[in-house]
Formats: structure tokens, C-alpha cells, sequence
């Protein structure tokens, strides 16, 4: 992934920075604006990071010590970290082999009177089904952590429209970035509030306010919070992303059509696809490893490197890593298929058919020698 960053970004941060008003001021305000407007979502608060944003979320839930939150293995490692941020326990729930999102029926057997909450993860821009999960969870708050899927859609709509709370974010490898960044979107205006309270140590008016009051206010501080504001010179520059989101999520579409034409022919390989009910940004494109291609996984890594492509691992499962060793969890059998035999396709607004030609290529000819090798 390369971000595509221009002139207008270099204009917006340096307006920012010549106004004098660096931290977190109007700039961000107009952000959270135009971002939820763009969703249809009724309030947006802007954040240091995705991470910070689903600390956020259970935090302003109540999650704490005791208390059990479901969510994917099959996911970056800080959707579980946010959990135990809180002090609870993370409880990992299967996947669907086909779009990497947990399901209704993988989230339902682990619903114990101690889950406190859901976590739905829309993997790499692809949609889950989240009307099927909150229809199993029985008043259980379900979240959205949706740091891949600006543009994509479910049912007719944008992904994150009527979520309790959706987390996103604006690293660099998402289609929208500021650097470093997030947000959580919600209809909610108390607890919208109450967000941008905790994000600023929990207090009672924003700086901006204050100096835009025109009269001294002393500011109050109504509970232990957190530090987790984004810049006025981050969100000038996610302000002129947003506004490229609509055309790099074409393009980016147009890319994938054209990876699903070229691998048509290249046995054993899987790419990832649209769900039925639903439209992915392809903020990733990943490929599934048939069980009948002997290639391991990392092997093949190492062939694609020496031809000059920048292919990586497919989605981690946190649940293998060390920070998880020994974490209890039942038995993950598609998470551990997925994370051990798919790896993710380069895909950038810079990428040519010549370059899209060549990758598929060097995946074809990699696993053509395999095979060749083991007749022999």
C-alpha cells in the first residue's frame, strides 16, 4: 500500500500550521463533521488511533475487570488489546472462510452472562453481516471496529450507518490517512459527549471553546480520562483525503476486478471477493492458499520478494502470537486455515496492469515449480 498524498495536503498542513492553532481545534471539528456526514452517521470524535477509539468505545461502555468481550482472532492484534486495556477478557470467536468476518453462528455458542460486548471487525474493507450478530446477541452491545472499511457497503448502505459505535482509522495503509488517527462514529449525542470528554482527560469544555468564548471559563474535569486527541494539522489533512475517498474506492475496485481476471487461471489460489450482501473498498487483497499446494506460505513470500513484489503474510491471528500464549480459547479452525495460508497482494492507486501482469506472473510460476518439483 501507498498512500496517495499530494500538493492539497501539503497546502491544508501548512495552513494549519501558519494559523498557529496546531493541537486539536476547528480543524478537527470540521473532520468529525464531514467524515460522519459522509457515513450518514450522527456524530463523529476524532482520535489519536483506531486502538485509542476502541479503548474508547468500552471504556465509555463500562467494560472493565470480570467482564468478557468477544471478537475475532483473525484480526490486527489491537482489537484484543483494547479489551484487556479495560481489564477484561477477550473471548476469540471464529471466522467465515470466505469473507474473514466472525458470523452469527461462530458469535453465539461464546454469549455468557459475563459478555459485556461484541466486537463485528470488517476485515481488510470486506463487510461482515451485522444484522445476523446483533440478532443473536440478545441486548449485547455490538461494535464496530471498522479501521479497513471507509467506502465499503452493507445492505444498500455505508458500512458503520446505525452502529452503537464504529471505530475507524486513518493509518497510513487505509485509504484515508492522516498519519496516524481515528475515529468513532455513532447517533448517539450523549455518548458522543461524553467521548470527547474521555479523549481530552475528561474535560468539561475543549480548548477551542474556551478561547472562543470571549470570557474567562474555568474549565472542569469530571472523571479520570485519557489523552487521545487528534491535531488540527491531522485533520487538515484527513479534510482533502476524504474528499479522494469516492475515487480511490473506484479505482481500487477497478484494481481487484482486474487481479480476479488475471488469477482466474491460477489454480489453487483464492482471491477475496464482494459478500453477497455487500461491497468491499479492497482496502486489502488477500489470496487463500488451496490445502493441495504443498508452497508453504512463507516460502512463497520469499519467491515473490526475489521477483521484485511486495507481498506480506495475510491477516495475523492474535491469538497464536506471544502476547496471547495460553490465552483459553475454543478451537479456531478456519482462523488458523486463513492466517497460515493466505498472504496479501500489493494494491495502491499507483499500481499498473503491467505491474498487476507481473505479480500475478511470479504467483503463477512460483507454485508451477513447486508442482513441478514435487512430480519430479
Amino acid at each position: 500500500m501507498r498512500p496517495l498524498l499530494g500538493e492539497e495536503e501539503v497546502a491544508a498542513a501548512a495552513e494549519v500550521v501558519r494559523s498557529g492553532w496546531v493541537a486539536q481545534g476547528p480543524k478537527v471539528a470540521e473532520f468529525e463533521r464531514a467524515f460522519a456526514g459522509y457515513l450518514g452517521a450522527g456524530h463523529g470524535v476524532a482520535t489519536s488511533s483506531c486502538t485509542t477509539a476502541l479503548h474508547l468505545m468500552l471504556h465509555a461502555l463500562g467494560v472493565r475487570r470480570g467482564h468478557e468481550v468477544i471478537v475475532p482472532s483473525f484480526s490486527f492484534i489491537a482489537t484484543a488489546n483494547a479489551v484487556r486495556y479495560c481489564g477484561a477478557e477477550p473471548v476469540f470467536a471464529d471466522v467465515d472462510p470466505l469473507t474473514g468476518n466472525v458470523t452469527a453462528e461462530s458469535v453465539r455458542p461464546l454469549l455468557t452472562p459475563r459478555t459485556s460486548a461484541v466486537i463485528v471487525v470488517h476485515q481488510g474493507g470486506v463487510p461482515a453481516d451485522v444484522d445476523a450478530v446483533r440478532a443473536v446477541c440478545d441486548g449485547v452491545p455490538v461494535l464496530e471496529d471498522a479501521a479497513c472499511a471507509a467506502g465499503s457497503t452493507y445492505r444498500g448502505r455505508r458500512v458503520g450507518v446505525g452502529a452503537l459505535m464504529a471505530a475507524w482509522s486513518f493509518h497510513p495503509r487505509k485509504l484515508v490517512t492522516t498519519g496516524e488517527g481515528g475515529m468513532i462514529t455513532t447517533d448517539d449525542e450523549e455518548l458522543a459527549a461524553r467521548l470527547r470528554r474521555l479523549r481530552s482527560h475528561g474535560v468539561t469544555v475543549s480548548a477551542a471553546d474556551r478561547h472562543a468564548a470571549g470570557t474567562s471559563i474555568i474549565e472542569e474535569y469530571t472523571e479520570t480520562a485519557f489523552n487521545y486527541r487528534m491535531t488540527d494539522i491531522q485533520a487538515a489533512i484527513g479534510i482533502v483525503q476524504l474528499g479522494r475517498l469516492p475515487g480511490l474506492v473506484r479505482q481500487r475496485r477497478g484494481l481487484a476486478a482486474r487481479y480476479h481476471e488475471l488469477l482466474a487461471d491460477v489454480p489453487g489460489v483464492e482471491p477475496v471477493r464482494d459478500p453477497s450482501y455487500g461491497t468491499t473498498n479492497y482496502q486489502t487483497f488477500w489470496v487463500t492458499l488451496a490445502d493441495d499446494i504443498a508452497l508453504h506460505r512463507n516460502d512463497l513470500l520469499a519467491r515473490l520478494s526475489v521477483a521484485g513484489v511486495s507481498a506480506r503474510r495475510g491477516i495475523m491471528a492474535a491469538h497464536r502470537e506471544e502476547a496471547y500464549a495460553g490465552h483459553p480459547h475454543v478451537p479456531l479452525p478456519v482462523t488458523e486455515r486463513l492466517t497460515r495460508r493466505s498472504l496479501i497482494l500489493p494494491l495502491h492507486h499507483e499500481l499498473t496492469s503491467a505491474d498487476q501482469k507481473h505479480i500475478v506472473g511470479a504467483l503463477r510460476q512460483a507454485i508451477a515449480a513447486e508442482t513441478l518439483g514435487l512430480a519430479r
